[in-house]
């Protein structure tokens, strides 16, 4: 089973829209049975599928910390067939310091994920915080996949070459970890001399990896998200659907299928 993660330390990637359209594209579209992880404190994937996320009970942090917690009875069905979400609020900026100490504290989503398994899933689609720290190296070592969306702005490359390094390291140091680079995409183009020059750097950097669909500045995948919408009920016919559409395509030829 394919465990995809969506990870840029830098934020405002476009991480969760890739997550959450993604999620949904496979649920409802190719009828894949799907769970999305939001490991975001600040919730933002439950929020773009209309979810209340600090009136829920229990999150990803509590099964986190509570090895004694049902992972199926955590997992939440959206309003949207065939996906299913672990929600995260504001309790999940306690991780660190409620595994502090802990030998496995690396491996907790990992774990758990083991027991998803069980469970019927097609693909896990991951949701990332805009950060390095615990919560990124549980999800680097939980994944099989890494997707790096880049927005096109003076500090993408370095940014990018930061997950790439991530990558590296945690398979170099956790034994558990299988994670590689799956995916690269150029989020929020416009047309200037300076995201020409940066998608061209990263044609040459990721040859292979490097999507060929780029998703431009689309509002109405912003505005989608900000009435707890897919972009596929929102405005299944613009263009935004589409770019995300040719890109949800590409994942699967270069990450899904293999």
């Amino acid at each position: 089973m394919k465990v995809v993660s969506f990870i840029n330390e830098k934020g405002g990637t476009c991480k969760t829209t890739f997550a959450v359209n993604f999620a949904a594209y496979y649920a409802l579209k190719r009828n894949k049975k799907v769970l999305l992880i939001d490991m975001d404190s600040q919730g933002h994937s439950g929020k773009s599928l209309g979810v209340r996320v600090h009136e829920v009970e229990n999150t990803i942090y509590d099964l986190m910390t509570n090895t004694r917690l049902s992972v199926e009875k955590t997992i939440a069905p959206t309003a949207y067939e065939n996906l299913d979400l672990l929600c995260a609020n504001k309790k999940l900026s306690y991780l660190p310091e409620e595994l502090s100490g802990k030998t496995d504290r690396n491996l907790r989503l990992y774990k758990i994920i083991k027991k998803v398994k069980n469970l019927g899933y097609d693909y896990i689609f991951i949701d990332s915080p805009p950060s390095a720290g615990l919560v990124t190296s549980n999800i680097l070592v939980a994944s099989t996949d890494v997707v790096v969306p880049v927005a096109l702005t003076y500090l993408a490359l370095d940014g990018c070459a930061e997950v790439a390094g991530s990558i590296r390291h945690t398979r170099e140091t956790i034994k558990e970890a299988e994670c590689k680079l799956g995916m690269v995409v150029p989020t929020l183009y416009r047309k200037t001399k300076l995201a020409n020059e940066i998608v061209k750097k990263l044609s040459e950097y990721f040859p292979d990896r490097l999507s060929k669909t780029i998703l431009g500045y689309n509002v109405k995948i912003d505005e989608a998200q900000s009435f707890g919408q897919t972009i596929w009920e929102y405005d299944a016919k613009g263009k935004g659907s589409l770019m995300l559409e040719a890109l949800a395509v590409e994942l699967y030829n270069k990450v899904l299928r293999k």
